[in-house]
């Protein structure tokens, strides 16, 4: 998928898009190579700006865990009502933020799974957070600003749905992780893929009584 030439002028059938995206996992490559003052190994990124450039391993859970979303049948997911809900804000998140687009995603029965990209042309990469700001700070189009907005769209409808107005739907936070290669982006957009195959082993599987 990114097995691209770095020279734009030779790639004419090559969007935009495609080639900020080889440019991003390049930069990951170099920066681990020589392990420089920017270099960051973690997977949180400690004051890494995650309105930065990149690809985001995202995955948010309904509160408790609940199965709200519907539920797997013969390996395949089936969606709820709300389920329904959750997908229509998803999708519609993605047409009005037009810094993000979403490769991969997975509506499962407590949780949703994403591989989510910022792209920002002209917007530097490896951009370190202002520490001046305090732990709270959302940055503006951010992984957080947009799972912030998704979250308050769907939840809003769903109270309206259901006649509920204080129903907690999602957990309070959320897992991301910076997708820094291409083999990275692969297995986890195959997991992804698969989720619903693997239903019973996965670790959001739960037994409620």
């Amino acid at each position: 998928m990114f097995a691209l030439s770095p020279l734009e002028d030779a790639l004419p059938c090559v969007s935009t898009n495609e080639i900020l995206k080889y440019q991003i996992f390049l930069g990951w490559i170099i920066m681990n190579k020589f392990k420089n003052k920017y270099r960051i190994p973690s997977a949180r990124a400690k004051g890494w700006d995650y309105s930065n450039n990149g690809a985001y391993f995202i995955t948010i859970c309904t509160s408790e865990k609940k199965f709200l979303f519907g539920k797997i049948n013969n390996n395949e997911m089936f969606l709820s009502d709300i389920g329904e809900i959750v997908k229509q804000e998803w999708i519609k998140s993605f047409e009005f933020r037009k810094e993000l687009s979403c490769d991969a995603y997975v509506i499962m029965p407590n949780h949703i799974h994403a591989i989510v990209w910022i792209l920002n042309i002209g917007k530097k990469t490896f951009q370190k957070q202002n520490q001046s700001y305090g732990v709270a700070y959302r940055s503006p189009k951010s992984i957080s600003s947009f799972v912030s907005g998704f979250k308050s769209a769907a939840t809003r409808r769903i109270r309206t749905f259901r006649n509920t107005p204080k129903l907690t739907v999602w957990q309070t936070r959320f897992h991301d992780r910076i997708i820094r290669n291409e083999k990275e982006y692969t297995t986890i957009k195959q997991y992804i893929e698969t989720n619903p195959i693997l239903w019973e082993n996965d670790k959001f599987y739960i037994v409620h009584s």
